[in-house]
């Protein structure tokens, strides 16, 4: 048997405003590193990273940077319809950055159209506890309502930061298997690796109960 350099392809997309920190969460999911100093994302900016989602089973991920400023929004939605996972960032230390993400998620559903996504809410820059004006009870609270993950992370101290982008994929993974969304032609947001071989597919492992990131 061949072996695959990986068996699936997903797109995740992040949106949030203006500095809540998305480049530098992709910027340490994909390299490990972090600067203080990251210059504003213009349009869109692309990372990739493989990952295995259950032993033996590995995916690529390609990871979208969105802008946050309104001036290149009509460049960032044609981006949602080929993502099958969206993680909606805020700043814990700017409530407005909060407040905002009912928008973000209302023009989130409306480009993806019907097709079922994976969502999750990341409050972002844990790590500044003394400036926080957003709790983790409201995170929560919002994803709660939305029937989404939550998450709080730190780029600068990596809090979380795999275990963001890992629990989305598996529950990506997981709605593959059950046949809740499927490889489409004409849809980037889930495709075959290039040497797809699955004769049998498994869920992703649930992390038990208490570890649960929401």
């Amino acid at each position: 048997m061949v072996e695959p350099i990986f068996d699936y392809q997903f797109r995740l997309i992040l949106i949030g405003d203006s500095t809540v920190g998305k480049s530098s969460l992709l910027k340490y999911f994909t390299d490990g590193n972090f600067s203080d100093m990251v210059d504003p994302t213009v349009g869109v900016d692309f990372f990739a990273r493989l990952i295995e989602v259950q032993p033996g089973v590995r995916v690529k991920l390609q990871l979208w940077d969105t802008a946050g400023q309104e001036r290149f929004r009509s460049i960032t939605r044609s981006y949602y319809r080929n993502s099958v996972g969206v993680l909606l960032v805020y700043d814990i230390c700017k409530r407005s950055s909060f407040e905002h993400l009912e928008d973000w998620l209302a023009e989130a559903k409306f480009h993806i159209e019907s097709r079922r996504s994976v969502y999750m809410v990341v409050g972002h820059k844990a790590d500044m506890e003394a400036e926080r004006v957003v709790s983790a009870k409201e995170g929560k609270q919002f994803a709660d309502f939305h029937n989404m993950r939550f998450i709080e992370t730190s780029a600068k101290t990596g809090q979380n930061v795999e275990e963001a982008f890992l629990r989305t994929t598996k529950d990506v993974f997981n709605m593959l298997g059950q046949g809740q969304i499927a490889v489409e032609d004409g849809w980037d947001g889930v495709k075959n690796g290039y040497t797809h071989k699955r004769e049998t597919f498994s869920l992703a492992e649930e992390e038990p109960e208490g570890n649960r990131c929401c």
